[in-house]
This record gives C-alpha cells, structure tokens and sequence, in this order.
C-alpha cells in the first residue's frame, strides 16, 4: 500500500541526546532505541471514517519520536498497518450501502491527506491486511506447528495458554482482561472455547463477506495475528517500540505481542517489541471522542474551515502524549495565539513581515556556538525535554520563553534585534522537532 509523501526535515547543529521513554509494560523510563538504527510499530487505523483528532494526538506522538530519533543520530525503520478488512468496516458498508473496498480506499485517501496536512512524516511501510495475508497465513502456520491453535466450528483460535507471558504487558487480572476483551471485539463467552481469552485467529467464510483462501480454509484474518505478521515480517522478531493508543494495551498489543512470541519462540533475544509506548485518549464534551459515540472532532474539517495545520500540532503538543486530556475550542484558540507569538518574534527577529521567508535559510552546517546563548540555550532545551519521555509542552514553553524574551526586547523600545541566524535557528528547530512550519 502507498504511504503519503515524504516531509522535508530541516538538519540542525549538532545532535540532541538519546530517547528515553516510558516503558508501559514496566512504568520506568527506558532508552528507546538499542542501535543505530530505531525501529517502530505503530498500529494505524480501519478505514471506516475520516481521520479524527484522537488519530491525529496519536500520530503526531509518533512522528515527534521518530523527530527526536533522528535529531540524536538514528535511522528509522518505521511500520504502520492499515486494518482494512474488519467487522466495524463491514458493518458500516452495509449500514450505508456501499462496497467495504470502495469506503476503504476513500478513507485510506483522506487520512493520507490528512497525514500530509499535518506534516507527519510517513512510515517506511504502510501495510493493510489485505496485501499481508500471505504474511499471516504463513505466521498462522508457524503457530499451528507449536501446537498453539484448535479449531471451532471451522474458526480458528489461538490457545492463550501457550504463552507463559501473557499479561506481562497489561498487568490485568483475568476478570479485567475478560472485561476488555469483550469490550474491544473479543468473544469470550463464546461456548466451546478452551479460555474466554483465546483469541481468533482465523474466520472461517460468512455468507455475504469477503473471503480469501489460505491454510486454514476460505476466511478473513483476525485482528490481533494481522499486527503480529506485518510488524515482525517488516522489523524482524524483535524491535524496540511498539506504539499505539492507550485503549491497544489490552487485548490488542497484549495478544498480538503473545501470538509473536509462540510463532516465534526460540529466537535468540526478545521477541516482538523491546518497549512499548502508549498515547492517552481525547475527550470531547466530556466524553472519550470516538467513532461508536460519534463525537468526532475531524482533522479535514478543522483544515477546511481554515484552522492551521500548525495551531492543531501545537494543541497537540500542549499536552503530553499520555496523558488523557479534553479538545476545547479554548484550547485551538490558545494554539493559535502561539504561532502567532512566535511568528511575531521571528519578524521581529529579522526585521521581516511576519510569515515572510527572510528568516527562513537553513541552520544546517552552521555550530551553535555561531548562534546567541539564548538561541542555543532554547534549542538545548526543546532537545533535552522531547528527549525526556516526549515533553513536547516542555519544549513548546522553551519557544515560548524564546519569543517572550525577543518581544519583550522590540517593546522596550532598545533598538536591539536578536541576530536574524538565531531567527533561522529557532525557525529550523520548531520544524525539525515539532513539524511546525514558522
């Protein structure tokens, strides 16, 4: 499957530290990546509706990430799944009439347009399931020779009780896991399964509903083995994060990370993902703003109305990834009021009309002892706090201070002007690490 373009990422002076990020499986702060090169999954979305701002707090963590990792040296081996034959994209369809493929490939468009639009810089594969069913029938069959799978009434299942780790991420108690479960597209009351927990793996063909051949009879892939296949097919039995949603730790990353470690047992090293980092969820009015409630606060729509790409990654930023938080009106409104800031100050940086293109050459090549302290001191600083388990709001006030000290100084009537190479730096700096063009 296509991924959406590719975005220009300015080269700053020097390198920033090393990642460290909040391990959910075990609450502490670990460096992200092992090597040179840095690997990630990210599960993305099923197609069935426009890409909304949950989606859009989610991907930017992602893509401030993949920033950070490059600013301190990394390459980045980045994978993305596209869920694009499930039962929510089915039903809806049906509900309105038309053929799951036809609504698939129109969403898939619109949430690459909207990717584009917030400058997230794209994953090196974006896989839908569709094109990755030879991977699972072959990942299915790794299972099946460990002896982890049983069949009922021709559905194929995953016996849970083969992985002696499940539950080493989620923590959950079997009542909370069954709960969830239930919640989240899991049939645990189903009679005739050996565990509640057992998760299917394969759907034997319904009448009515796409079907392919494989293995273990006509059918259509299960959600959990989807991921598993696609990410260790694209990063090898282990990589270093596995990200998502905070509504994925269970059951999704749970069974997907389990399914991977039976398929794959004997592999020397962990397998499946070294660390695992989630995003909090959105409210609107109170409530956690998704699909089913139909509460939805669209990126397309916020774009054609005339909100600013920009002024929604900064009420993105304003708020740690995973923390759980609420879109307010308030809140874009404040976004915007910060371009503006520093906007102003980088005009009032160089002389220029503000949003003009005289501040705009590149910082790279250039020391940041060549620059002023204060213009070095924010670039440390927006560093050291995105590195710092993703502070992007640490790194917004580090701006902030920037354009309150420069303002401060064009108010107070002194004559002075920041150097217009500080203005490039801070300009360079705010769009490498927080994909904000100035």
């Amino acid at each position: 499957m296509e991924s959406w373009r590719e975005v220009s990422v300015p080269q700053l002076p020097g390198s920033g530290p090393e990642l460290r990020i909040r391990d959910t499986a075990t609450g502490q702060l670990a460096v992200a990546a092992q090597g040179p090169a840095a690997s990630m999954y990210a599960c993305g979305i099923t197609p069935y509706d426009s890409t909304h701002i949950g989606h859009a707090a989610t991907y930017n963590s992602w893509d401030l990430l993949q920033r950070v990792w490059r600013d301190s040296g990394h390459t980045v081996r980045y994978v993305q799944n596209v869920t694009d034959v499930d039962d929510p994209l089915l039903e809806r369809a049906d509900r309105d009439g038309e053929d799951w493929r036809e609504l698939a490939g129109r969403e898939i468009a619109r949430f690459r347009g909207d990717m584009e639009a917030l400058r997230i810089i794209p994953p090196a594969h974006l896989i839908g399931a569709v094109e990755a069913l030879p991977l699972i029938d072959r990942f299915n069959g790794l299972l099946a020779e460990r002896g982890a799978l049983y069949d009922l009434e021709s559905d194929t299942y995953f016996i849970r009780a083969a992985d002696a780790a499940f539950g080493s991420l989620s923590h959950l108690d079997p009542r909370e896991m069954t709960e969830l479960f239930a919640g989240h597209g899991g049939d645990p009351a189903r009679p005739g399964k050996k565990d509640p927990l057992d998760a299917l793996v394969w759907l034997s063909a319904r009448p009515g509903e796409p079907r392919w051949d494989s293995t273990l009879g006509p059918g259509r892939p299960g959600w959990h083995v989807e991921c598993a296949a696609i990410a260790t097919e694209y990063l090898g039995p282990s990589f270093d994060l596995q990200v998502g949603g905070s509504d994925l730790i269970f059951p999704h990353h749970e069974m997907s990370a389990s399914h991977a470690r039976v398929a794959l047992a004997g592999h020397d090293g962990p397998v499946f993902a070294r660390h695992y980092a989630h995003s909090g969820m959105i409210s609107l009015d109170g409530e956690k703003m998704s699909k089913s409630l139909g509460n939805l606060m669209f990126v397309s729509k916020l774009v054609s109305a005339g909100t600013e790409p920009g002024a929604i990654r900064l009420v993105l930023q304003s708020h740690h990834y995973h923390d759980d938080w609420a879109w307010t009106s308030d809140g874009l409104a404040a976004a915007e009021r910060r371009l503006a800031s520093w906007r102003a100050a980088l005009s009032a940086a160089t002389g220029a009309p503000a949003g003009s293109s005289a501040a705009g050459h590149s910082a790279a090549g250039h020391s940041v002892a060549g620059h002023s302290a204060a213009a070095a001191r924010t670039l440390a600083e927006m560093r050291d706090r995105l590195a710092d388990d993703l502070d992007a709001p640490g790194a917004l006030a580090a701006v902030d201070r920037w354009a309150a000290t420069v303002l401060a100084g064009r108010s107070g009537g002194d004559g002075q002007q920041a150097p217009a190479a500080d203005a490039s730096l801070i300009r360079d700096a705010v769009d490498a690490l927080l994909g904000v063009e100035l």
